[in-house]
């Protein structure tokens, strides 16, 4: 397929599934039950964080967890006593126990009071024109306080090659331009041109079927390498082909 005939069905995809409708059946529905910016940061962040495998179960679970926080998230993160964590027993999400959860809410707490919020934590302070060290210093500063040692496996570090998806797609509900109704574009001292696509199986499998991306492993490596073609087809919103590529693969099974 040429790279304008390429562009022109992808830009279709994007226009299908862009939109409302699509809120529905995805987990980005748990943040769009709030109207505050830091609700909807917390409740976003927390819901991506379990969104892997069956997507009815990490609506269930992510509904679950805002549940449990009393459906004030900011406020819960914010002013919880050690004892209000005891609520959080029991909750789990596959390898995502209570543990974790309760570690969260702490780590979340520091990164409130101590680092400016997750939009400060996770903006790019270098040169860089991706989120690599961005992610990595989330991931510092969240585990900077006492933890278990097994609850760091939750978030990803691109600086160990992992493509860090489910980052990747908080990433882009905060900082894209939600003219589409989907995504919130609350973060304005980001730029939307940096969003790298959230990499999983359906995105790789379509974006290889589509000579978007050669690379076998879907890794930090591969996100990289689509980063550099789909900037070439949007260079200011490169990753709303995210929508294209999601929608191919889940529900239209290309």
């Amino acid at each position: 397929m040429k790279k304008a005939d390429l562009k022109e069905f992808l830009d279709e995809k994007v226009m299908l599934y862009n939109s409302p409708e699509f809120i529905t059946s995805d987990p980005i529905q748990i943040p769009h039950l709030f109207s505050k910016k830091e609700d909807i940061e917390i409740a976003g962040f927390l819901t991506s964080i379990i969104s892997w495998g069956n997507r009815n179960m990490i609506i269930r679970n992510a509904s679950k967890m805002m549940e449990l926080l009393d459906h004030a998230p900011y406020d819960f993160v914010t002013n919880h006593q050690e004892s209000d964590l005891k609520s959080l027993e029991g909750f789990v999400h596959r390898t995502f126990n209570h543990t974790d959860f309760q570690q969260f809410i702490q780590s979340l707490q520091h990164i409130y009071l101590k680092h400016g919020g997750l939009e400060q934590a996770l903006l790019i302070t270098d040169t860089a024109t991706n989120y690599r060290s961005a992610i990595h210093h989330l991931k510092s500063c969240f585990f900077e306080i006492a933890h278990p040692q097994r609850t760091q496996k939750h978030i990803s570090d691109p600086l160990k090659n992992s493509a860090a998806k489910r980052i990747n797609m908080f990433l882009r509900w905060m900082v894209r331009s939600n003219a589409g109704g989907v995504d919130f574009g609350l973060w304005k001292t980001h730029n939307p041109a940096y969003l790298s696509c959230p990499l999983d199986v359906h995105s790789g499998n379509v974006a290889r079927k589509l000579k978007l991306l050669l690379r076998k492993q879907n890794d930090w490596k591969a996100v990289a390498e689509l980063d550099s073609t789909l900037r070439r087809l949007d260079k200011e919103d490169p990753v709303k082909y995210d929508f294209a590529l999601f929608g191919l693969g889940v529900f239209e099974k290309f």
